[in-house]
């Protein structure tokens, strides 16, 4: 069945965003979508092992939210489905394709693979393989943030932290929990769900007896939004409303991007649950395309301009596959190296 709460009241051409924006946004988008499709292309060809969980439909919600914080200074936690989280929040993608190759190299020394990016560097808190695990570090993140400012006087803790999950994490105990205890204490968080329609096989509508997220914020005195995930404008216009108002101190945001992926669940998923009628629908909602049709449309960029840029992304990736794969396995001899923290 074609979802059919698909348009929320807020749409992207109440924006206006300058040439400058409009391409960086263009560029992050197009990371995220090229660096999937290879990723997909270097698992069937048995590069990657293990499940891997791709972004492709979403990009519009990562690229949204991600670049209207600050990158490298506030804070973003992940799901299993992370690797364009990670490129948003600026790590590098030779450092993400070398982790998914399970090389020294990666960004979580090749330790952690698909599923648990992390870079202290970046802000990245880590990318979580259990349904909603990410809440509770994102909370605590969003903790120690007041805390340093307001117990501890740390004037420069002004920290933002960006929580993304799915529409299934949000019938976990740690969602209503954790934001049960931000809105007591107003912390600096954004909760960001991705309803994506599906949580793994399950049709959104049979999980749960409220599927407007968004209106559960209410129970705990929150802000909560609706928003067209598949807008990349519309994301970015109510993320930067959230970011503003947890860095005032005016606590957390609920965020429902309402959004598709494009892939089956995993690359091991032969994706037969969801109808054709269905994928088709929201594959003509392509966020990218609509994103480029805005930029030409008001004169914000030519099409070669948005070519050139395509052309920059795909050497960019097509290095980060050569720098994986020519760099070095984990060294046997340090197994049970960052298991304990370590000195500086």
């Amino acid at each position: 069945m074609v979802q059919e709460r698909i348009l929320p009241p807020f749409q992207a051409s109440s924006t206006q965003i300058t040439k400058e924006v409009g391409l960086r946004l263009y560029e992050d988008m197009i990371l995220g979508r090229f660096f999937e499709d290879k990723c997909a292309e270097m698992y069937y060809r048995g590069k990657m092992f293990g499940f891997v969980h791709l972004y492709n439909g979403q990009e519009a919600v990562s690229t949204g939210v991600i670049q209207a914080m600050r990158p490298g200074e506030d804070y973003v936690c992940s799901t299993y489905r992370d690797h364009v989280h990670a490129l948003s929040a600026g790590v590098p993608a030779k450092e993400v394709m070398a982790e998914l190759f399970g090389k020294a190299t990666g960004c979580s020394k090749g330790r952690g693979g698909s599923m648990h990016m992390f870079s202290a560097e970046h802000g990245l808190l880590g990318g979580y393989a259990f349904v909603a695990e990410g809440i509770p570090v994102a909370t605590g993140a969003a903790f120690q943030s007041k805390y340093r400012r307001e117990a501890m006087g740390d004037e420069s803790a002004d920290q933002v932290t960006a929580c993304f999950f799915g529409d299934g994490a949000a019938n976990n105990g740690q969602f209503f929990e954790c934001l049960n205890m931000a809105a007591l204490w107003k912390l600096p968080i954004i909760y960001v769900v991705e309803n994506n329609k599906w949580a793994i096989g399950m049709a959104h509508e049979r999980a749960t007896s409220q599927p407007e997220i968004y209106k559960k914020a209410s129970v705990f005195g929150m802000a909560g939004v609706e928003v067209d995930g598949m807008d990349v404008l519309a994301v970015r216009a109510v993320a930067e409303e959230a970011v503003a108002r947890a860095r005032a101190g005016e606590g957390p945001t609920l965020i429902e991007a309402l959004t598709y992926r494009f892939r089956g669940h995993s690359l091991a998923d032969p994706d037969e649950l969801r109808s054709k009628v269905e994928k088709e629908f929201w594959f003509t909602r392509d966020p990218i395309k609509k994103l480029a049709a805005y930029l030409t449309e008001h004169n914000l960029a030519e099409a070669e301009e948005l070519k050139a840029t395509e052309s920059k992304i795909q050497q960019r990736i097509d290095e980060a596959v050569k720098f994986a794969e020519n760099s070095p396995e984990p060294d046997p001899s340090e197994l049970y190296r960052f298991i304990f923290a370590e000195d500086e």
